[in-house]
């Protein structure tokens, strides 16, 4: 795909960490990219420049992904936006990137924390896509995102762990459901990266980031750079016949 392509990707959580990484690989690849922030839009726009200097359009939205009301209004602002710079309001891929840690033994687990987490990483993501398919061109691509601790168990990540398992399941349901419109459906599964995801533990905690590169055949901790191609790979037209997967990109962690 060269940078004349007409193709839009719209990344949740794109502000930052990964979903930073993962919209400028996009960009690199000719995408046009819209991507969601939370609540710091100055970063959103440093990032929106990031991609506009490389060739592609670029926009940012506020969402919060927790929060279903606001999907339809969202849904509405993203098709005016690129209606009027696109020229159509269709989006080629969908990375359901955006998320937050929990750290909490199962023992010390609250109602809430439970529903949050819910709502962040598979109910949030399952009503978003759902508004999202009229806008998904036929052809397309969904790219969620998991966690390596969705096949291993480290203690005090049950919910989030769990909540990773249920979206590989989801995944495989909408490449089934899909398939006859030609859409895809991959998850990616990152292992420890160094963002400021959890407080930026994996990055600032000398002793874990050891541990971690302990625990893998590459030797280190993983690095931004090395998900965002990945996810990109899985947009581009290489990677058509790749569905229902889940891919681990983990440097070999835990084997």
């Amino acid at each position: 795909m060269n940078q004349k392509s007409n193709k839009t990707a719209l990344v949740t959580g794109g502000s930052r960490g990964l979903g930073r990484d993962m919209a400028l690989s996009l960009a690199k690849k000719g995408f046009n990219v819209v991507i969601t922030y939370h609540n710091n839009k100055d970063k959103a726009e440093e990032v929106v420049k990031e991609i506009q200097s490389i060739g592609p359009k670029s926009f940012s939205l506020q969402l919060d992904t927790r929060v279903t009301g606001q999907f339809d209004p969202f849904v509405q602002k993203l098709k005016d936006l690129l209606t009027e710079h696109t020229g159509k309001a269709h989006l080629y891929s969908l990375i359901n990137n955006a998320g937050t840690a929990l750290y909490a033994p199962i023992a010390d687990t609250t109602e809430e924390q439970l529903d949050d987490t819910i709502s962040i990483h598979f109910k949030g993501v399952f009503f978003l896509t759902q508004k999202l398919l009229p806008v998904l061109e036929d052809g397309g691509r969904i790219i969620n995102i998991s966690s390596g601790l969705a096949r291993f168990s480290l203690p005090g990540y049950s919910v989030y762990g769990s909540m990773k398992g249920a979206m590989e399941v989801l995944t495989r349901y909408q490449a089934k459901e899909l398939g006859s419109r030609g859409i895809t459906s991959n998850i990616v599964a990152p292992g420890a990266i160094e963002t400021d995801f959890g407080g930026g533990m994996v990055r600032d905690n000398k002793d874990l980031n050891q541990m971690i590169g302990n625990m893998t055949a590459l030797g280190r901790a993983g690095l931004p750079e090395d998900i965002g191609g990945v996810v990109a790979f899985l947009c581009s037209d290489e990677a058509g016949w790749i569905n229902a997967q889940r891919i681990e990109v983990s440097g070999g962690m835990n084997l």
